[in-house]
């Protein structure tokens, strides 16, 4: 299986800490050898790193980890290949347009006969079922609203609609961005944490690397973090249970 790690904050804020222990995990720690990407929003833009290597020996990878980019919605992935080769075009996260907007969509699992529906608009550049559930995903969004709904909870609804119905095709670990919210489906492995004052240490599960957060946040900011597995060793994560969909904006939990 595939790890997915997200991040969505009411600041701008940089993951290079949650980040750091994703890629050990990317060969080191962990199997996922196969390649790795990760998408980070800055306003309207968003700011899109892959390589198809081991992202415990990327020196992109190590890039992203030593450079604080600031965001405020951030979605990466590891790769275990076990649907479509080892190559660039197959590397999460995926985007793609829609309202202006650009959509990023990360998942780990298999969809069996996923590729029997049809995209409609969009249409996959790779080969992984991944990819071709987006573009359905989308393409059925973009179907029920060509503009904009004026709500977010209408919108939120029907995306956990469509995540239970992939889900039903087999295993469908989701984590998906508008830039705005940050929706997440869990089938078998996912959990959060929401950081807010007070603030304390942290300690990596998968490196020897701790940091104080008191000393790096303020008061006002609120940070949350999803992960495959937990990334931590002494914050209190919440697993999420297999079926269940949450939403974060601006770092709170909406849904």
């Amino acid at each position: 299986m595939c790890e997915l790690l997200g991040m969505s904050a009411n600041v701008p804020t940089d993951i290079c800490f949650s980040f750091a222990g994703l890629m050990n995990r990317g060969g080191r720690t962990g199997p996922h050898r196969d390649g790795w990407g990760i998408a980070f929003y800055e306003g309207k833009g968003c700011r899109t790193f892959h390589d198809p290597h081991p992202s415990c020996e990327s020196e992109i990878a190590r890039l992203v980890r030593e450079y604080p980019i600031k965001s405020c919605v951030v979605v990466s992935h590891i790769r275990r290949a076990n649907r479509g080769r080892v190559m660039l075009e197959n590397t999460h996260p995926f985007t793609r347009e829609l309202w202006g907007r650009v959509w990023t969509f990360a998942h780990n699992g298999q969809l069996k006969g996923i590729k029997r529906r049809p995209t409609g608009f969009y249409r996959p550049v790779g080969t992984t079922d991944s990819e071709h559930a987006f573009c359905w995903l989308l393409d059925r969004v973009r179907a029920r609203w060509p503009e904009p709904p004026r709500g977010d909870a209408a919108l939120t609804a029907f995306v956990a609609g469509l995540a239970a119905e992939l889900n039903g095709l087999g295993v469908f670990n989701m984590l998906l961005t508008d830039g705005r919210t940050l929706w997440c489906h869990c089938a078998t492995h996912l959990a959060w944490l929401t950081r807010r004052a007070p603030f304390g240490p942290a300690t990596l599960i998968d490196e020897d690397m701790t940091v104080d957060f008191e000393r790096e946040t303020t008061p006002g900011d609120v940070v949350t973090v999803v992960a495959t597995r937990p990334l931590t060793r002494d914050e209190r994560w919440t697993v999420m249970a297999p079926g269940e969909f949450v939403a974060f904006r601006a770092g709170v939990h909406t849904a």
